[in-house]
């Protein structure tokens, strides 16, 4: 299930072109019928979110925040075993970090936030204390939403139930548990602001963008990374075999053969609406559980634009398949 609190938030991304073969007529039939029933349980979820609230006067804004809310993927990190409760494990090379209950809990979520508190997170990487959040939170890319689109967050955060069940407190080694020490992580490697207008391209390639860079922040996984967790941005959503739980993330660049470059943007579109690959497959793990929880409920127009993006970006050769291949030392030897 997609859902399921045993399911580690950081499993294989795309099932490899090695190891999937095409299934079965009957499991295809299967396939396609769990991801229709997924679409339709999220569908339903998200549609029945949003509760009364102290905020919900403005209808508008808060359902404005709940589209921006699954279109940023925020229940993929934050739910457990309880909704937006936090406590789902995220094991980095870094140490192992517990997203925190955002729930409006004055006590352990974050209740007590003001407006501007959650602007300070998002577009500065600090907590309402001035303390510098691990970049574990995607904030080098949550940095880039409009101030509007925060303050729709807002409205719609502040209508979840509360719960009081307490952050757990991340398992982190110095000196990557230094918090001090982010700040110098920051300086160069960070940069605060608002998404800016490419005029030289489309709206609709502009809206791609901000949904895959800012809201749906692709390049956190499928970027490689440096050694202290710098995006390579030489090799901008190239895919990397360290990833998340040290797994494979693939190359989504246009690439003909290392990426998607040979996907037809017909084939890249019902990808994200769907999870079927041009092979006939399913993505599956996390993959599966980003489209049902972000892509799978984006409005058309905004699913074609991001598609549009993705189809944009620029060809990187970079072979995982030989750059992850295991080492074997007999093979070495003989």
């Amino acid at each position: 299930m997609i859902f399921s609190g045993d399911n580690s938030l950081w499993q294989v991304l795309f099932v490899s072109s090695r190891g999937c073969s095409k299934p079965r007529h009957a499991l295809r039939f299967m396939d396609a019928a769990h991801t229709v029933c997924a679409v339709q349980v999220l569908l339903l979820l998200f549609a029945g979110l949003s509760a009364p609230g102290e905020l919900m006067a403005n209808s508008k804004l808060v359902e404005q925040g709940r589209y921006l809310f699954q279109a940023a993927g925020c229940l993929s990190c934050h739910r457990d075993d309880r909704t937006l409760a936090g406590g789902r494990p995220l094991v980095t090379p870094f140490g192992t970090f517990y997203p925190p209950n955002i729930t409006p809990h004055r006590e352990s979520g974050i209740g007590r936030w003001s407006e501007e508190d959650l602007v300070r997170a998002l577009r500065m990487g600090l907590d309402p204390a001035g303390r510098h959040y691990y970049p574990a939170f995607p904030y080098p890319s949550y940095t880039r939403m409009t101030q509007r689109d925060m303050h729709a967050l807002y409205a719609y955060l502040m209508t979840w139930p509360e719960s009081s069940r307490p952050s757990r407190p991340h398992a982190i080694s110095w000196p990557f548990s230094s918090r001090s020490l982010i700040s110098h992580w920051k300086q160069g490697r960070f940069t605060p602001g608002a998404a800016v207008v490419n005029p030289e391209r489309s709206t609709q390639w502009n809206r791609g963008a901000y949904l895959a860079t800012a809201l749906g922040h692709c390049t956190e996984c499928h970027t490689p990374r440096g050694f202290l967790g710098t995006p390579d941005n030489t090799r901008f959503m190239a895919g990397t075999c360290s990833g998340p739980e040290e797994l494979r993330v693939p190359n989504i660049t246009s690439d003909d053969d290392t990426g998607i470059g040979r996907w037809s943007f017909e084939e890249l579109e019902t990808f994200l609406a769907t999870g079927e690959r041009p092979d006939g497959c399913y993505t599956s793990g996390l993959m599966m559980e980003v489209l049902g929880t972000s892509c799978m409920g984006l409005t058309d127009n905004d699913r074609r634009a991001l598609a549009v993006y993705l189809a944009s970006l620029p060809p990187i050769h970079h072979n995982l398949d030989y750059l992850c291949a295991t080492f074997e030392d007999d093979e070495f030897l003989e």
